[in-house]
């Protein structure tokens, strides 16, 4: 597909397989977790680079999430992930008659149609999409100037939660809010495929996610 922009980012690394996890310290809203014999400190909301996510942590225990497996660790007690080997999770989009390939998602809770755009770097939406799902790119993101089809605009470098694309979902997204009305649909950028294994069969596109 055409590229829409073009944005130069650090994509983040796939997850790795996680197979023991130790709580070291707990904190207000902070833990230190030894992942696979790394430690790790992380504060409420942050990942570490293994995809382990904290939700939440005080004194006595920490809620993490890893995988979509939510789990609650306490202080110095040992747990072997046992996180089973499961099928690769599968998002099969039909091409449209305009020739894209657009799907039903959500980004950070909030429900949207998305178009599946392997040229562009990164997913991009709309300030109007953004308004609407409460992302203070204003505040919190950081200015950049993105090359469009036609022309340069302002944007801004933002960090989303989560991204579902149908039945997959990643979190820690990196996207860009581009001042304005357009794009028209969010586009499904590389920062969120790049994650995933591509195939284009005919008509159709598969998203593989391994788990």
């Amino acid at each position: 597909m055409k590229a829409w922009l073009l944005i130069i980012l650090l994509l983040p690394a796939p997850l790795l397989a996680v197979e023991k996890l130790q709580v070291l310290a707990l904190f207000s809203d902070k833990a230190m977790i030894a992942v696979d014999g790394r430690n790790r400190l992380l504060r409420a909301g942050e990942s570490s680079p293994e995809g382990l996510h904290l939700i939440h942590a005080d004194s006595h225990e920490a809620v993490v999430e890893i995988d979509g497996i939510r789990q609650t660790l306490q202080l110095g007690r040992g747990v072997a992930a046992s996180y089973r080997k499961r099928e690769p999770l599968q998002q099969r989009i039909v091409m449209g008659n305009d020739g894209s390939y657009s799907i039903q998602g959500a980004i950070n809770g909030h429900s949207v149609v998305m178009v599946v755009d392997t040229g562009a770097n990164t997913v991009a939406l709309s300030a109007e999409h953004a308004a609407g799902m409460g992302i203070d790119y204003l505040r919190k993101g950081r200015p950049v100037m993105v090359q469009t089809a036609s022309r340069v605009v302002k944007g801004y470098d933002v960090r989303l939660s989560s991204v579902r694309a149908g039945s997959i979902r990643l979190q820690n997204i990196p996207a860009v809010v581009i001042e304005g009305s357009l794009p028209e649909k969010v586009l499904l950028g590389m920062s969120f495929l790049s994650r995933l294994h591509i195939q284009n069969k005919g008509n159709l596109m598969v998203l593989t996610k391994s788990h």
